[in-house]
Order: C-alpha cells, then structure tokens, then sequence
C-alpha cells in the first residue's frame, strides 16, 4: 500500500530526529566518561591537601594573629587567629600561610567583640568630635542613645528647646526625625557605630510641652503615631528619665500606650526609673508592669540604690528582677562602676519648679516666697520626688562640674558646701542661685552609691554596661567643663578594677557582657561576637594593663592597655592611637521597615 506524501514527510522527520539523538547520547556520554576521568585525577590531590585555613591561600584583609580570643559567648577562651575581609569577620583559625594587607600581632593580648555602650550622652559631643576618642580608646564601637530625651523627633519646639539648652558645643540641627540625626552622623563620618532608642521626653515635648498635664486622647494619638514612624525608621525602642520633668509628669499608662505601639516592631522599654531612691522597689514595679502590660523586654538603665539609706534594698532589688525572670519577663539592667551619679544641679529641686520648663523655673528661683517653699521641700525627705541633695547627704557630696556661663567656669570642680562658703550662703540657697545665674541645670556629681552594691551588680549575668557620659576628647571645648571620669574610663575600669585587680568575675564573662549580651538585647544585625559572618568590630587590648586613668579631680585622662580597634573592618585604633577612620554606621533596630 503506497504513502501519502504527508506520511514521508513524517517519516523523514522521525529519522531526522533519531539521528540527532543519537549523536547527542553519543557526545554527551563522551564528556561524561571526560568528567570522571578529571574527576578520578583530581580526588588524590584533594584527599591529600584537604582545605584548612592555614594553607588556603585566599588572602584577606586584616589577620589579627596569635591572640586569646574571647567570642562573646562566655566560652572559654581560644588561641586562634581572627580573619577580616571587608567589613566581615571572614574565619576564626589558623592562617599562618595566609596573605592579608594588615597583619596584627596579638601575641599575649586578647581579642574580643567590639564594645557595646548601652548609655551613651555622646548625641552632641560626635557632632563636634567623631572620633569618639575617649570611648574608642576603651574598645567601645557601638553607642546607644536615647535616655529619655532623643535627637528626633524635633518640631519647633523641641529645635527651639535643643538651640536654648546647648552649652560648650554649639551645632545647627539639619534634622527632623531620630533617623535623619543617625544619617547625619554617619553621612559627616564618625569612628563607633551609632544607634538610638526614642526618648519618651521629647516625644511628650512634641505633643503637649513642658506642662505637668495628661495627654488628650488626641495628643495620645498624635504621640503613638511619632513613636509608630521612628520605629519604622529603625528605633531600638522607648527609653525613660522619669525623675527629671517633663519625664517626670507622665502616668504609667501613657508609657504602656508607647510602649505598646513599639513592642509591635520588637522594640525595647529602657528606663531611668521613677525612683532610684526611697521608693527604688516601687519604680521597679512600674517597670515591670510596663513590661507586663505592653508585652516588651525593658531594661533598667544604671541600676543602683541611691543615697546611703537606701543601700540595704539592693538585694530585694535583684531578687524581685530575677522572679520576673523566672516568670517569663525579659528584664535586664545596665550600670556604671562608680560610686557617684552624675545629672544636674537642678535635680535638688522638687519637679515642680520645672513645670513650663526652664525659663519657667528660672523666673521661680528669682522670686523671694517662691523661693523660701522650695527650700523648705528640699530639707524634707520625701517619697514623691527624687531628692539629690539628700541623697548625696549633704552639700559636700555635690561636686559641680558643668557650667554654661564663663563668668562661673572658674567654679567648676569645687563642691557646693566650698562655694557655699565662697558666697557666703546657706548651700541650697546657693544651689538656687547658681542655677538662676547659669540658666542651665549645671553638670552635677553626687556621691551616693555603695561600692559593695557596685560588687553585687558586677555579679549578675543579666547586667550589661553603659558610661551615662559623651564620648570626649581632652582638647578644645572639652576642656571647659569636667565630665564623670566614666566618660573615659568605664569600660576599661571593668576589665582592669574588677576582672584583673579584684576578680570579681572572669575575663569571659566580663566581654560577653560588654558585647554579646547588649547587641542580643538589641537585637542588633550580626553584631557583638567573634564568629565568621559577624561584622568586623574588633578590640584587641592586653589583659595585664588594661586600666582607667580619670579620676574626678582630673577626669580628662584616657584609658590605656587597649591596642587596637577595628569598626566595620576599618583599623580605628592602631597601636593605641586613633587613625583619624571614621567608618561608623547607624544601627537599626530589628523592627525596621524594608
């Protein structure tokens, strides 16, 4: 039976293709009987010279060689070299054939995560040095801001307010969110990593001002939605100061409704709280409802118990925290290793006097009856307000050590009961009439915490650190003021006073709670362990001098005994000196939108 010629064609078609088939299994099999000869040919080559970091020949950025690592973690110790390539720790072994453009001899030393300051007053002292020399020479990378007053949001009042308050450093405001200030900062170059919670003070100041009064439904809205915008922008969270007006006049409630708008974007609650003093347990239950009732981590900034009567409570204290703990809240702490606060003159006052703000209470310390009812509250104890002039027990506890006058610097570093009897005077009449004169707050030191209490707290596995001081440098504008000594010397005094000298705790869990345990808290992007991937923030110091220096006579003294220092991958301290790098960044929070 003859084809169509449709069904040749088919046919044709059919052979076509089974040919090219054929030769297609033919040449594919060719390369495939090529591949597992190269392959069998290459197995003993490898087999014989498995990879390890010591003969990969890859080269690297910085190799930090021979040093005793502390990861961060609390483990022990390892005597490893530590990889760099870019910003990231790129392997932790050993890379004695490996090339790198740095080579840091580490030998004897030990190399540890860049540390963390979880409170940090250095928002204006970067905008005029970024270096952050005083916290980089002590292995500080990361600054936390945010202690009840923030750099955003700013509106009109809160710019006029910043322009009003700036003493020493004087600086134009290029922002209008906490976000925007971060930017700035990282746009201008600055040496540490920066990040920021929102202070409650200044999104309250936005909204209502410096008035003691309750927010309308409406403010409440308008301050949900300030805290809502930060927070997407890449806050940590809210922070208090709330013995300090305005702070000072918000409810409970309104810090709950806050708190519940930044809990939804993983924030964090941290607190100066209520009361450091004669009612420290119940501020300690004000935080814990906050907690409880927001549904947020909260941390308890600078834990101490305040004033000599009050040292006996430091017990109940980290007992009732360590219940809340075990009952599901995640409540940590940070502190500070010395046995004086330091805030302003004006926290002698009861709050009152503040209400409308500064110009307010100055215009009230120029008045005679006014005058004579706030020395009288002064000389009371009492539990509605944080009295520091009592808790310091008396004017010779106060040192003065800020002033924004030039005709009253000369006072600076002198006590108040000294300048009492300079003046003439009784001290808190004094104390009123400096801070009327000054038109400031007056930096104040007051010498009120019990350096046993200062032991109890380094033994808690939950307590981070953090300077409550700007980073400074002694030079310049720094030099017309004094600082805490904290300002330089508070990380270095944990790992020289109280690891080395006095063994209160290991070296390891020193470092972890300067590094791995705050950037946890935070939730901070791979950062605060010494482990491949991590970015590359990096202190390497010797153990065996690692030390303070400032006291509070002479405070403007850099730490020594920290070697090197390296932010982002970038060599910031080199053989103790600062290399002028500014490789900062801002940090977000974990709850930052896309």
């Amino acid at each position: 039976m003859g084809r169509t010629e449709e069904q040749q064609e088919l046919l044709t078609a059919k052979s076509f293709f089974a040919r090219l088939a054929a030769q297609v299994m033919f040449y594919s099999n060719r390369i495939i009987i090529f591949a597992v000869a190269a392959s069998s040919m290459l197995t003993p080559l490898f087999a014989a010279q498995p990879l390890t970091p010591s003969q990969n020949p890859a080269s690297f950025d910085v190799i930090i060689k021979g040093g005793t690592v502390c990861d961060g973690t609390g483990a022990e110790p390892r005597h490893v070299d530590v990889a760099i390539r870019g910003d990231r720790i790129a392997g932790i072994g050993d890379f004695k054939t490996a090339k790198a453009k740095t080579v840091v001899d580490a030998n004897r030393l030990a190399v540890a995560p860049g540390f963390i300051n979880m409170l940090s007053w250095s928002n204006e002292s970067l905008i005029q040095d970024s270096r952050s020399q005083s916290e980089i020479r002590q292995g500080v990378t990361t600054e936390i801001m945010g202690e009840g007053e923030s750099m955003g949001p700013v509106n009109d009042r809160v710019r006029e307010h910043m322009l009003r308050e700036q003493s020493d450093i004087k600086y134009d405001i290029k922002w209008n969110t906490l976000a925007e200030y971060l930017r700035y900062l990282e746009a201008r170059g600055v040496s540490c990593n920066v990040a920021s919670f929102i202070g409650a003070t200044t999104i309250r100041e936005n909204v209502i001002g410096f008035e003691d009064k309750a927010p309308t439904p409406e403010q409440l809205d308008q301050m949900r939605e300030l805290v809502r915008k930060e927070m997407e922008a890449g806050a940590l969270g809210i922070g208090t100061s709330l013995i300090y007006p305005p702070a000072f006049y918000a409810k409970t409630d309104e810090l709950i409704e806050l708190c519940k708008v930044a809990a939804k974007y993983q924030g964090k609650y941290i607190s100066h709280m209520r009361s450091e003093g004669n009612r420290l347990l119940e501020a300690l239950d004000e935080l814990l409802r906050i907690s409880r009732e927001a549904g947020i981590p909260a941390e308890v900034y600078h834990i101490k118990a305040a004033g000599q009567p009050n040292w006996g409570k430091i017990d109940n204290l980290l007992s009732r925290i360590e219940a809340a703990q075990k009952e599901g809240l995640k409540i940590t702490a940070d502190m500070y290793t010395y046995t004086a606060g330091g805030t302003g003159l004006d926290a002698c006052l009861p709050p009152w006097t503040e209400d409308g703000g500064y110009p307010a209470l100055f215009k009230r310390l120029r008045d005679a009856p006014t005058r004579e009812k706030i020395k009288a509250q002064v000389q009371v104890p009492s539990n509605e307000w944080e009295n520091m002039y009592l808790a310091a027990g008396g004017a010779e506890h106060i040192l003065l050590v800020g002033f924004k006058s030039e005709k009253l610097k000369p006072l600076t570093g002198k006590t108040l009961a000294e300048i009492a009897k300079m003046r003439g005077k009784g001290p808190i009449d004094t104390a009123m009439d400096l801070i009327a004169e000054d038109e400031s707050r007056i930096g104040t030191i007051y010498f009120m915490i019990s350096e046993e209490n200062i032991k109890k707290e380094l033994a808690k596995p939950w307590i981070s650190f953090g300077s409550d001081e700007a980073s400074q440098a002694p030079e310049g504008v720094f030099l017309k003021s004094n600082p805490h000594p904290r300002a330089y010397g508070n990380f270095a005094r944990v790992l020289g006073k109280y690891v080395r000298d006095e063994k209160v705790i290991p070296l390891t869990e020193a470092v972890r709670r300067l590094s791995g345990l705050p950037a946890t808290n935070l939730g901070l992007d791979h950062r605060g362990f010494i482990k491949e991937g991590m970015f590359a923030d990096v202190v390497v110091f010797d153990p065996a001098t690692i030390s303070d220096r400032a006291t509070f006579e002479k405070p403007h003294q850099y730490a020594v005994g920290v070697k090197h220092v390296f932010v982002n991958g970038v060599h910031v301290l080199k053989d103790g000196e600062h290399t002028g790098a500014k490789p900062g960044r801002a940090l977000w929070g974990p709850g930052k939108a896309p």
